[in-house]
C-alpha cells in the first residue's frame, strides 16, 4: 500500500503543476530562455498608473508596430536594435521590452542587461497576451484600436481577442 501511495503522489507531482497552464504557457515556457525577469501584463498596467516613468520598448518590425503598440511605448525594431538607441536611459530607468509574445524582446533584454541595465522586465506573453487580458493598444495616432500584428498565420493562434492582421 506504502508503494501506491508514493507512486500516486509521484505521479500527481507531475500532473498538478501543469493544470492551470494554457496551451499558450506550455508553448510560451518552452520558447522563454528565462534571462530576462518577466512581468505579466495586469502588473504592468498597474505599475503605468502609478509609475509614469516606466520605459516601454516595442521591439517588433515597422510593420508591426503600425498596426499597434501599448501607448506610450517607443520602438526600437528588433531588426535594427542599437544599444545607442537607450544611451539617454539611466542605467537604473524601469525598462519593459515586449514583442508578439516575448521572443525577440527577451533577446532584446539580454542586451540591455549585459549592458548595464538594472531594471528591465519582458512582458510575459507580449502584445498578444496584453490584448487578450482587454488591456488597450493603439494605432499611430494614439487612438484605440482592436487590431494586432500577428506575424503570421501560425502565431495568430495565440491571439485570441482583437484583430489579426498580418501580411
Amino acid at each position: 500500500m506504502k508503494k501506491i501511495t508514493i507512486l500516486v503522489q509521484l505521479l500527481l507531482s507531475f500532473i498538478i503543476p501543469g493544470c492551470g497552464q494554457t496551451a499558450f504557457d506550455k508553448q510560451l515556457n518552452i520558447l522563454y530562455k528565462k534571462t530576462v525577469p518577466l512581468i505579466q501584463p495586469a502588473q504592468l498596467a498597474t505599475e503605468l498608473k502609478n509609475n509614469q516613468n516606466i520605459i516601454l520598448l516595442d521591439t517588433r518590425s515597422p510593420a508591426e508596430f503600425a498596426v499597434s503598440h501599448l501607448p506610450a511605448a517607443q520602438f526600437v525594431n528588433y531588426d535594427e536594435f542599437s544599444l545607442a538607441q537607450v544611451k539617454h536611459l539611466a542605467f537604473d530607468t524601469p525598462i519593459v521590452v515586449y514583442c508578439s509574445v516575448g521572443v525577440r524582446s527577451e533577446k532584446i533584454g539580454e542586451k540591455l542587461l549585459r549592458a548595464g541595465y538594472k531594471n528591465v522586465r519582458n512582458l510575459y506573453g507580449g502584445i498578444f497576451e496584453w490584448k487578450n487580458k482587454g488591456m488597450i493598444v493603439v494605432k499611430p495616432d494614439n487612438t484605440p484600436t482592436d487590431s494586432v500584428h500577428t506575424y503570421n498565420h501560425y502565431w495568430a493562434i495565440w491571439l485570441k481577442k482583437g484583430i489579426k492582421v498580418y501580411e
